[in-house]
Order: structure tokens, then C-alpha cells, then sequence
């Protein structure tokens, strides 16, 4: 089968590669009719998170057909369609029993190699650093689907891919990052990035019951989005100072919860973000954490900062005594997709959210190195690619 295989730094290819096979009595695989590539990918594609593999199958955020299934897997059919979440979870662990899915204790093989950099180790992820497991993802024209009686979400009739692909991960994202501002009526909510999970968060937020969402970026097109699919109001970091800006729209006080969907290559400006380019280059850093800086600065005393944006290991100059003595929240976490699926499903279904309006950009399995580069370099007015093999 064709499959987008990582090479190196900005380098991905497609190749001729084995057909994937049942290796447990719960795997199943499934034929790719969609899928998109991920601000989380180009963090990959950029070299930033350590573990890669040259050969290496890419993609987290896919659906597509059931064709073939292990002897234990008894709730789906050859045949269904189904959209596959992109953390692998047994089920039956202490963590999945409570839901919280990207912890699965059971889905990493290579938990070993995750507990020296972070501690203890998350779930296993498709497409992803071998610190997560080393699964081939779903940017290939078939893949094999560990825990296939957990995660994959079969799709009801008359949905289009282009309404249910984002729930593998996005849509989920940014709704979990909401979720986690414990929004009340009234409140004011900024959201730093408007890529797709900052759409999602935006529109999420707006769901949740926040009065007023705030999107902060620099890229015209994303703003634009930001106001006229999400309903926000924008910063364009180029143009202002963030903090000040923010204090002046709500009276001084802050917004009441901030979101940092940008994560750990963020773009700025100043000796902040030099700085920070210059560790990175040197290897002494290997996060840019300047959204996040702002947002834990941003928000107001005792509000919530919530961080769906993907680090990777260890970040400067975080201002936590700003945390600390103005009894900040912080939430974080890979988000916990099985948990979310079936709710966010039911709102597609009401026609309270369209997924399908982020999509900038359809294209071929063949020209998946195109849509990586134009989406890195923010060309052609790209914020979401997505694939069809």
C-alpha cells in the first residue's frame, strides 16, 4: 500500500509499504478514506519531538472502512464506516475505566522510553513519536486498529466525512480545552491560535455558554475565520501588545480563562522569543512557550488556564509564580477522544457544529508532502488539509 512516511527534518515521502495485518484477536483494519493533517504532525515534521523514525507512517486524525477484523472484536462490521480516535485504549486499565483515555496503562509498548523523559507514560498514539508507541498512522491507504471494540465510532448514514473526520481529534480537543475553563454564563474567554483546534476551542467556548471569546494570531486568514466561522472577536499579535490588549477589553481584570491551542513552536517577537530560538537551536530548550507565557499572565486572579497545545519536554522562563500567587488553574492533558465522540456526534447531528467549515484545503494521499509544506509555511491560505487516498 502508499503511505506518508516521515524521513527527517521537513522531509516526508510516499512510499510502498506492507499491508497492515490482524496481529491480536482485538485489532481490526481499516481502509483510509480520509484523513487530515495535524498542527500536532508538523510539530513531527519539524523535528521538534524526539523519537521519530525514519519510515515512519504519519497521521492521527482518520476514518474510513472496517475490512477486516479479529475474533474479539464483536461491535463492529465489515464494512462500517467508522472514524478512529487518535489515542489507543484497552478499555479495562484503571485510567480508561475513569475515562481518561490518553493515560491508557496498557496501549504503550515503549512506556519505558516515555517514563525517562516525562515521568510515567500516556496511551499510545497513531502516527506518532516511538514515546507514544511507534503505531503507523492513518495518512496511508489502510491501517490496523489496536482496541477495535474501544475506539473506533461507527458513522451513521448521510454524514460526510468531511462532518465527522475532526472527531478522531480536533473537535474533541478543542472542546475538552473549553471544558476545562469551567466556563460559567457571562464569562470572557481568549483563545491563543486560531488553527483548527483554536476554531474549535472558540466555537466550543461559545457552546459552553462564554459571552465573549477572544482569538489571538497573526495570520490574516485565521483571524478572518476566527470572526466570521466562530464568532470571535481578534488580536493580531503583530500589531499590538496581547496583555495590554486584553486587559483594556475587559476592564482590567482579564479574561476569566485563557487557551493555549498554539503549544510548543510558537511564534512571537521581542528578547522573549529570541531567546527562546536561541535555546532551541543549542538544544537546551526544547519548547517555545510563548503562548503560554502570555496566557498565564493574561488571565485573571483565580481564573483557569487550559492548555490543549502539544509540548514536548521542557520549556524557560514559565512565569509560575504569576500561577501561584494569583491561584491560577492549569489544565492539560492529551485529550481523552472516546469520552467526547458520541456527544460531539449528536451536536453534528443537530446542526449545532460543521466541522467541515475549517477545511481550506482536499487533497490526494500522493500530494501529502505538498500540503505539509504549504501548511508549515502558512502558504495558500492553509488551515486544514485534508487527505484522500
Amino acid at each position: 500500500m502508499k503511505a506518508n512516511c516521515w524521513q527527517g527534518k521537513r522531509e516526508v515521502r510516499i512510499e510502498q509499504v506492507p499491508d497492515p495485518v490482524i496481529l491480536k484477536p482485538r485489532d481490526a483494519i481499516v481502509k483510509v478514506t480520509s484523513t487530515a493533517i495535524c498542527g500536532s504532525d508538523l510539530h513531527l515534521y519539524n523535528g521538534a519531538v524526539p523519537g521519530m523514525q525514519a519510515g515512519d507512517i504519519l497521521g492521527h486524525e482518520f476514518m474510513g472502512e472496517v475490512v477486516e477484523l479479529g475474533a474479539a472484536v464483536d461491535q463492529l462490521r465489515i464494512g462500517e464506516r467508522v472514524v478512529v480516535p487518535f489515542p489507543i485504549a484497552c478499555g479495562h486499565c484503571f485510567f480508561c475505566e475513569q475515562k481518561l483515555f490518553s493515560v491508557c496503562e496498557n496501549s504503550n509498548p515503549n512506556a519505558y522510553l516515555a517514563e525517562k523523559l516525562w515521568g510515567h507514560a500516556p496511551a499510545g498514539i497513531f502516527g506518532s513519536s516511538h514515546l507514544t508507541g511507534g503505531y503507523a498512522g492513518g495518512q496511508a491507504e489502510y491501517v490496523r486498529v489496536p482496541y477495535a471494540d474501544v475506539g473506533p465510532l461507527p458513522v451513521p448514514d448521510g454524514l460526510t466525512d468531511e462532518q465527522v473526520l475532526f472527531l478522531s481529534d480536533i473537535l474533541p480537543t478543542g472542546y475538552m480545552a473549553a471544558e476545562a475553563c469551567d466556563i460559567e454564563p457571562g464569562d470572557v474567554v481568549a483563545v491563543w491560535g486560531c488553527g483548527p483546534v483554536g476554531q474549535f476551542a472558540i466555537q466550543s467556548a461559545y457552546l459552553l455558554g462564554a459571552e465573549r471569546v477572544i482569538g489571538i494570531d497573526r495570520y490574516p486568514e485565521r483571524l478572518r475565520m476566527a470572526r466570521e466561522k466562530s464568532g470571535a472577536e481578534t488580536l493580531n499579535f503583530d500589531d499590538l501588545d496581547v496583555l495590554d490588549a486584553l486587559k483594556e477589553m475587559t476592564g482590567g481584570r482579564g479574561p476569566d480563562a485563557c487557551i493555549d491551542a498554539v503549544g510548543m513552536e510558537a511564534h512571537g517577537a521581542g528578547i522573549a522569543y529570541a531567546y527562546d530560538r536561541l535555546k532551541q537551536a543549542v538544544r537546551l530548550e526544547t519548547d517555545r512557550p510563548t503562548a503560554l507565557r502570555e496566557a498565564l499572565l493574561a488571565c485573571r486572579n483565580g481564573g483557569v488556564v487550559s492548555v490543549p497545545g502539544a509540548y514536548g519536554g521542557f520549556s524557560d522562563k514559565i512565569p509560575f509564580g504569576s500561577a501561584m500567587n494569583r491561584a491560577l488553574t492549569i489544565k492539560t492533558g492529551q485529550t481523552h477522544v472516546q469520552r467526547y465522540m458520541r456527544p460531539l456526534l449528536a451536536r453534528i447531528q443537530q446542526g449545532e457544529l460543521d466541522p467541515s467549515v475549517i477545511i481550506t484545503h482536499h487533497m490526494k494521499l500522493d500530494d501529502a508532502p505538498h500540503g505539509y509544506d504549504i501548511f508549515m509555511r502558512k502558504q495558500e491560505q492553509c488551515i486544514k488539509v485534508v487527505l484522500h487516498p
